[in-house]
């Protein structure tokens, strides 16, 4: 972990428990011992807890003393609303420490959400030569269905004829079915040849 000196929130919290030190030994009277002392314990927490947190082994464990700084902020905060109303402290002296103290816990929450937010990774590099797509394999090419179509007509002669008229009729299909196995249209069928037979 780093020094918790280069952290600007401990020189804003450093800043306020000198502020109070000097705010609470104006007070006089023995019957606010208690509450002058409790006032400058609940201050001096505040840099206290953020030094030895960042001293922690993980972000975790310092985000747990953070906690502690935010808890005695708001300690110290109710503290001087007592003290005003109480004229224990002048008016000025209050509006100047509540507003410095006011600061350090928004600098407390700011610096915990950071903690909280997760570093987003670094985008991967792309690969200027990244390999070309192998080209798919002819062995793992299912063979295209070959779909005959035939016409009312030519049925009516392959019931009239036979299985001589269907061998004439494999034989002239043939070219097509050994080239590219492509579909056979209606249009493509040899049905001139079979006209001629008939005739």
């Amino acid at each position: 972990m780093t020094d918790f000196k280069k952290l600007h929130v401990w020189h804003r919290a450093h800043a306020l428990s000198l502020s109070v030190d000097r705010a609470s030994k104006r007070i006089r009277g023995s019957q606010y011992t208690s509450l002058r002392n409790q006032i400058f314990r609940a201050a001096v927490s505040i840099p206290a807890n953020i030094a030895e947190g960042r001293r922690q082994r993980s972000e975790k464990e310092f985000g747990r003393f953070l906690g502690y700084a935010l808890n005695s902020a708001s300690e110290l905060e109710y503290h001087l609303i007592l003290a005003r109303d109480t004229r224990i402290i002048p008016e000025s002296d209050f509006v100047s420490l509540v507003s410095q103290t006011i600061r350090v816990r928004k600098m407390l929450y700011a610096l915990l959400k950071r903690l909280a937010t997760p570093e987003a990774e670094p985008p991967a590099r792309k690969n200027s030569r990244s390999p070309k797509p192998a080209a798919p394999s002819r062995l793992a090419q299912s063979p295209r269905p070959v779909v005959f179509s035939c016409s009312s007509f030519t049925q009516r002669l392959l019931s009239q004829f036979g299985a001589q008229l269907l061998s004439e009729l494999l034989r002239e299909i043939r070219p097509l079915v050994e080239g590219r196995w492509r579909v056979v249209k209606q249009r493509d069928l040899p049905t001139s040849s079979l006209l001629d037979r008939d005739h």
